[in-house]
């Protein structure tokens, strides 16, 4: 009941389920949830959103909850001692996240209109001469920066498209495929650099009380590792060598020349301005623990914030942004919590935490490494996002330390799981999307085979750093 608290509430409600619950009610609730990732896992079959797959079973399982008199249904108290009629799915929903991913997708969608992150992609072109080898380098570290800072579709779909426009202009469309691909894999590992740059970061980083600066210093020096590796893989496996001699160099530097980085600029000043917020809302976010009164408010209330301050420019127009906020997703996460709520009052979390329990108890190292392995797997299959919210919940209830490397394990599982198949990750059904826009051949199992030895390599280190230095 975390997010009780989070609303100021006492635990009125909470101790409503304090005696057990029969076997066959929580296998119940364990299938609707089975039903819920199948579901997700088969979107795109399904033709429906994620808010509205996860909305029907929040309703489902709301309304079979309190059927079952599983629910703290009832008036609450809140701070000031006051009772307060509340519906019980309020509470279930953490506040914080939605407000995170709320407010930095509101203030990216603004700043992106100064043209600061089309000016980056440009110049890194220019600079790169169009040389094929150095452009990879270029576009693979561009693509890990924006998806720290960004999230990992905007730099999938930034990249991605510069990608297939640059290639073109430079006749070498035939290494397309292999741009396209490695820098969807390198989304998943840029998804690792800081706290926010996935929503996995934020739920599991949020429970187990990991701070911007340490989760950006644990993760950094693996993100270095993993990036270069995928590229020296991604020039071997697909031929992309430099430019062999003198004239290939100098026709390749004229063509890219003609790309003007300041097309996407209307105002210098926004520009500039832009610029500032961007290093301003990082700093802050990763100071937010520590800053006054900041801390006390959350980095949801910093995010919130700075998505605001960026919307003054446009605050004429500014429900124009308000129509592009990725709604769905703000409402697959408020169902998702809820769900997530009802299944621990079924003791479904307690269930599956039994499960956990085996693979804990096998050690520091081989837990955590099957642990991570697990949840790779899992997130290749399925949306990640509710497996971190189920096993941060699980590991929470289990009592788990903050400085546990199992924390990790679902972090790095979370996120690089993401790329050993095309619906693992959002980030990677764009780079795929993208990919047969240009009418590229690549179907799941293609996928899956060009894509596993990078998987199976970024895991592999995955596991050696999280046990040799988070162990």
């Amino acid at each position: 009941m975390q997010s009780l608290w989070i609303l100021g509430l006492t635990t009125a409600q909470a101790t409503h389920v304090a005696g057990p619950v029969p076997l066959a009610v929580t296998v119940m609730f364990s299938l609707l949830l089975v039903g819920l990732i199948t579901a997700l896992a088969l979107e795109e079959k399904l033709h429906a959103k994620k808010s509205v797959i996860a909305g029907c079973f929040a309703f489902v399982g709301l309304f079979a909850a309190d059927a079952l008199d599983l629910l703290p249904i009832g008036s609450v108290t809140n701070v000031f001692g006051e009772e307060v009629e509340l519906p019980v799915y309020v509470p279930a929903i953490d506040w914080n996240v939605i407000s995170i991913i709320l407010g930095a997708s509101l203030f990216v969608d603004v700043t992106s209109r100064s043209g600061l992150f089309t000016w980056i992609a440009i110049r890194l072109t220019k600079i790169s001469g169009g040389d094929p080898r150095k452009l990879l380098f270029y576009y693979g570290a561009m693509t890990v920066l924006f998806s720290a800072v960004l999230n990992n579709v905007t730099a999938m779909i930034i990249v991605g498209s510069l990608t297939g426009v640059s290639l073109n202009k430079l006749g070498r469309k035939d290494k397309l495929l292999g741009f396209l691909l490695v820098e969807g894999l390198l989304t998943n590992v840029g998804g690792l650099l800081t706290l926010i740059s996935s929503v996995p970061n934020i739920i599991v980083g949020t429970a187990a009380g990991i701070s911007f600066v340490r989760f950006f210093l644990i993760t950094s020096p693996f993100v270095v590792i993993a990036t270069m590796v995928t590229l020296m893989m991604g020039t071997r496996l697909f031929a992309i060598h430099s430019l062999a001699n003198e004239e290939e160099r100098q026709k390749a530097a004229r063509l890219v020349a003609d790309f003007d980085e300041n097309d996407g600029v209307e105002s210098r000043f926004f520009f500039w301005f832009g610029a500032f917020m961007t290093v301003l809302f990082t700093v802050t976010i990763a100071t937010a623990s520590v800053l006054p009164y900041i801390r006390d408010l959350g980095m949801g209330y910093v995010a919130m914030a700075f998505g605001l301050i960026m919307l003054i420019r446009y605050k004429a127009v500014a429900d124009e942004f308000y129509k592009s906020l990725d709604w769905d997703l703000l409402g697959f996460f408020m169902a998702l919590f809820i769900v997530i709520d009802v299944m621990e009052h079924a003791h479904v979390l307690d269930l599956i935490g039994q499960g956990i329990v085996p693979i804990i108890e096998l050690g520091a190292t081989l837990g955590t490494g099957l642990m991570l392995v697990a949840s790779a797997v899992a997130s290749s299959v399925t949306d990640n996002i509710p497996l971190s919210a189920m096993l941060a919940k699980i590991l929470s209830g289990l009592e788990t330390s903050g400085d546990s490397p199992l924390w990790w394990a679902v972090i790095f599982g979370a996120n690089l799981g993401g790329n050993i198949t095309p619906i693992g990750s959002a980030s990677t059904l764009v780079a795929v999307t993208i990919i047969h826009r240009y009418q590229l051949p690549l179907s799941f199992g293609d996928f899956v085979k060009k894509a596993l030895p990078y998987a199976v390599l970024q895991i592999g280190l995955a596991i050696a750093y999280v046990l040799l230095f988070l162990g």
